[in-house]
């Protein structure tokens, strides 16, 4: 995994489940998140795009002056797609769910532990 990019819950991560064509770039990406997941790609969310064997990776984000794209591609094995709802166009992810599917770590054998969660305030 790079140590260029930080991968955190400041933002929310959305995994398009449709495979997608690695030959697109900005453009056409913003478009499918726009057109088909009805998101502002300018909110600073970072979307993710898979093709179809699963071994490419495409992460696209809206930083301060501009576009990132950070592109992955496996040599060996394939990236692991965490369970879908089948009629959703897309899954929010958490930045350590991200994290283990970048770094090849299968999603179904993690487990965390207790820890304490603050009570939510009335108002």
């Amino acid at each position: 995994m790079s140590s260029i990019i930080t991968l955190s819950d400041t933002r929310r991560h959305y995994l398009y489940r449709k495979e997608t064509d690695m030959r697109k770039s900005f453009d056409s990406l913003c478009g499918i998140v726009s057109n088909e997941l009805g998101k502002r790609v300018l909110d600073g969310d970072v979307f993710i795009f898979i093709n179809k064997p699963r071994t490419h990776l495409k992460l696209l984000l809206w930083e301060r002056g501009g576009f990132t794209l950070f592109y992955r591609r496996l040599e060996q094995g394939t990236f692991e797609v965490p369970a879908f709802d089948h009629d959703a166009r897309s899954m929010q992810l958490s930045a350590d769910q991200l994290m283990f599917m970048l770094k090849g770590i299968p999603l179904a054998k993690i487990s965390y532990r207790k820890t304490y969660q603050q009570p939510q305030a009335v108002c």
